[in-house]
């Protein structure tokens, strides 16, 4: 069963989706589907493995960048300061209580941030759509939506 929760302090644009799964086996999904769709996977940043290095504990926590450039270029050429942003992040953390989360920025979000809402629609809604799907297959499930 999918748990939903939505984070009384999340952080603004952060769109945040319970996963069925244990966070290796979301991330392990999540960087399959984002290459079966055509995109690359351009860094995988193991915190956890980070944090050990340097004598600390952290609970699983991993990001995954990623990108197309003919989504992420006509972005920064509306506003080029999307260039800080892009190309895209994806984060698998547990929390606390064990359970999976699979976090992201909402493309509408960081487009309004830069100012780069004119004439984007199209590509914004694509690639909103298209992170929702990633989430999806990542998670195993149909996803809740926390955040803003």
């Amino acid at each position: 069963m999918m748990q939903e929760r939505v984070f009384a302090m999340s952080p603004e644009g952060l769109i945040t989706v319970a996963s069925n799964l244990q966070p290796n086996e979301t991330m392990d999904r999540l960087a399959a589907a984002v290459s079966a769709h055509g995109m690359a996977i351009l860094a995988r940043i193991d915190h956890t493995a980070a944090a050990a290095g340097a004598g600390f504990d952290l609970r699983p926590t991993e990001v995954l960048i990623f990108g197309n450039p003919r989504a992420g270029t006509p972005l920064m050429q509306a506003a080029q300061t999307m260039g800080i942003d892009l190309p895209l992040k994806a984060l698998v953390w547990q929390d606390e209580q064990g359970r999976t989360w699979l976090s992201y920025n909402d493309p509408q979000w960081l487009a309004r941030r830069h100012g780069a809402t004119v004439g984007t629609d199209r590509i914004l809604s694509a690639m909103a759509e298209g992170l929702a799907g990633l989430a999806r297959e990542a998670t195993g499930g149909t996803g809740g939506r926390g955040g803003q």
